[in-house]
């Protein structure tokens, strides 16, 4: 590029030289004038003959040239032809990745921060039912009209996944996934769980099913052995003492079968009607007593502390036995002469109950999975503690069918605190019922 531009410059003097010898050599200043003229007109051609190549759609074949404008033709035209090079592999890259996208059984739709769509494979044409000719550039939320998911796109809470109809059949369960990504934008991938959410209902079925018959058997079985047990003279200790081995062992199956049937009544039913302002003071206070009275030889110090106007909207059975399996559960694990606090109050978030122990605690990896049903941290506690290991399930459950969640916290030799927390729309201020 230097050896160009100092051959331009050359060029330039030897023009300018020629052209003053001319002058001088006529006695005016004309030949100067025409060369300076001369060449401003050749550089202004090349500068035409640049704008038309650079507006042409393909840049091959520059025009021909000399000197420092034939040397910047070359360059340009090297741009050019890197610039197409790496045009045409971001495009394969692209074409690549599209392919690869299209592959997928799963369902990915790009949407744009105002929530229209941008982009979608071909499973959301299968499974959505999206149109490229008419739904390119349409809110999604016109496309799939479903309650949940509308409201799953506002609250903008994308911990967990969303499972709905497929908006092309419902018989096909489309679970959701929202990733967040650049300025508002959202990647959202679906995927067909239909055969996993029938499994997960022949399941459910199951177990109500085999509950509800193993039910009868249990009770006439439960009868016989009252009877035995009150017909067995004192003199025969060892029979005795196996009718009661038989008799607490069908006491605790018949409280797993029905911790298995309410269970599955709150897993396969919809929220109840049986909405009713709650008394949570009096409710509590009734607790506090059933658990004093079974932790009378352990001598544990329980405190309460819930305000007298504390009322809640919900299904009081069922808050009864969230809240009852919590504080059993404090009761169970926490050691003689233990501490445990049940406290009630209530914020601009909603209301919270939590039940603080300073027992065995738990360690914090097993947190994950404390909600699933029979899942115990140490198998060994089972014998010594009882229980049916629903307890937390059912808390769960009913957490969920009252719009709040489960909050637990915990460290090995330092205790539990597991807490409720209610949405402020279930808070009462002058409740018109009052159960509890």
């Amino acid at each position: 590029m230097k050896a160009s531009l100092a051959k331009e410059v050359n060029r330039i003097a030897g023009l300018i030289t020629l052209a003053a010898v001319a002058a001088l050599a006529v006695g005016h200043i004309w030949p100067l004038l025409a060369g300076l003229v001369g060449y401003i007109f050749w550089s202004t051609r090349q500068l035409f003959a640049l704008y038309s190549w650079l507006v042409r759609d393909d840049h091959t074949e520059p025009p021909d040239s000399i000197g420092l404008w034939g040397e910047f033709y070359t360059r340009l035209e090297h741009l050019f032809q890197k610039e197409r090079r790496a045009q045409e592999t971001l495009q394969g890259i692209i074409h690549r990745a599209q392919q690869s996208v299209n592959a997928l059984e799963d369902v990915v739709i790009l949407i744009d921060q105002h929530g229209y769509l941008e982009y979608w494979n071909l499973s959301a044409e299968r499974y959505m039912g999206f149109n490229a000719g008419q739904d390119l550039g349409q809110p999604l939320t016109n496309l799939v009209r479903h309650p949940r998911f509308t409201d799953y796109l506002h609250e903008g809470d994308f911990k967990e996944p969303l499972e709905i109809p497929s908006p092309v059949d419902d018989n096909r369960i489309l679970q959701f996934r929202v990733t967040e990504f650049g300025v508002g934008e959202q990647l959202i991938m679906a995927r067909d769980v239909t055969r996993l959410h029938h499994l997960e209902q022949m399941r459910k079925d199951f177990v109500a099913n085999v509950s509800h018959e193993l039910k009868t058997p249990l009770t006439v079985l439960k009868g016989y052995l009252e009877t035995l047990l009150d017909t067995v003279p004192e003199e025969q200790a060892r029979l005795r003492r196996a009718l009661s081995q038989m008799e607490s062992q069908s006491n605790r199956m018949e409280a797993l079968v029905t911790d298995l049937l309410l269970l599955s009544r709150l897993e396969n039913t919809d929220a109840d009607n049986d909405r009713q302002a709650v008394a949570v003071h009096g409710m509590l206070n009734r607790m506090r007593e059933n658990a004093l009275a079974i932790s009378a030889d352990k001598q544990h110090v329980i405190e309460l502390e819930v305000p007298d106007d504390a009322r809640l909207v919900a299904n009081p059975a069922e808050l009864e036995s969230a809240f009852g399996n919590l504080i059993t559960n404090a009761v169970k694990y926490t050691p003689a002469n233990g501490h445990i606090r049940i406290n009630w109050w209530q914020d601009d978030k909603g209301a919270h109950l939590s039940v603080t122990d300073n027992g065995l605690g738990i360690d914090p990896a097993h947190i994950p999975r404390l909600t699933e049903r029979f899942y115990r941290p140490d198998n060994s506690r089972v014998t010594q503690t009882g229980g049916t290991g629903l307890g937390l399930a059912i808390v769960k459950h009913v957490m969920i069918r009252h719009g709040g969640r489960l909050e637990i916290k915990s460290q090995l030799g330092q205790g539990s605190t597991f807490t409720c927390h209610f949405p402020i729309d279930r808070l009462v201020n002058k409740p018109t019922a009052v159960a509890g």
